[in-house]
């Protein structure tokens, strides 16, 4: 069974249809990449997954779950979490402390402190600059932030949405590889990415949507050598 199943969702912005008939799976372990142009619906599947947009038709199912109708505070305490586009760290408050807000579902001190431990071992940055204001930090250590607090509320399944963006190669190349050690160390990840050729670098399975429809879907190594994604997504 997969962990989180989409079938045929469409969602509507006023008369604009935004997503028109997306279905799409994710089998616990896996990275799964949603690629496709800006403006394609890589951001609306993600937020309507989470709660965040309500949805026109289809079906949201996690762990065998209908959470079409769930609100997004609930879909993070049944244990999944989302890193926004644009990272949206509390610039005012310390990097502890907004770690800390990501485990608001975690109720027991100690469970919480042991997932800590483990969110600065793939963050060893983050353990540094603890006491640190967030609104401090460079774009790449607050991506790695953002990451970290998702990982703080001990999700099943994280669902990340643009984390290179904006950030200089070395920080991206430090991204995606924390992202594979994320996911090595047990987590199912859905991966929403403009750099195409990294995501189908890391991923196991993708997905291409253009113009809200999903229009490809295979192993990523397979789209990552196909000539049509190559021209399109690849600039080649």
């Amino acid at each position: 069974m997969a962990l989180l199943k989409v079938t045929e969702l469409s969602v509507n912005y006023g008369v604009i249809p935004a997503l028109r008939g997306v279905s799409f799976e994710v089998n616990e372990g896996e990275i799964i990449a949603l690629i496709g142009a800006n403006g394609a619906g890589k951001t609306t599947t993600l937020h309507t997954v989470t709660g965040l947009i309500p949805s026109a038709a289809g079906r949201i199912e996690f762990m065998g779950k209908d959470i079409t109708k769930v609100p997004a505070h609930k879909i993070v305490s049944m244990g999944m979490a989302h890193v926004p586009e644009g990272r949206h760290v509390f610039p005012d408050m310390t990097v502890y402390q907004n770690l800390l807000l990501g485990a608001y579902t975690v109720k027991e001190a100690g469970k919480r402190d042991s997932i800590l431990k483990e969110v600065y071992e793939h963050f060893p940055r983050l353990k540094e600059r603890e006491r640190q204001l967030a609104g401090t930090l460079s774009g790449g250590e607050q991506q790695m932030l953002a990451m970290g607090r998702a990982l703080m509320s001990d999700p099943r399944i994280i669902l990340m949405d643009e984390p290179s963006m904006g950030l200089s190669p070395i920080y991206v190349n430090e991204i995606f590889s924390i992202i594979e050690k994320v996911s090595k160390a047990g987590k199912t990840v859905l991966l929403v990415e403009q750099n195409a050729r990294k995501a189908l670098t890391i991923a196991d399975r993708a997905y291409v949507l253009e113009t809200g429809k999903i229009t490809m879907e295979g192993a990523a190594d397979d789209l990552l050598h196909d000539d049509s994604i190559r021209k399109a997504y690849l600039g080649e």
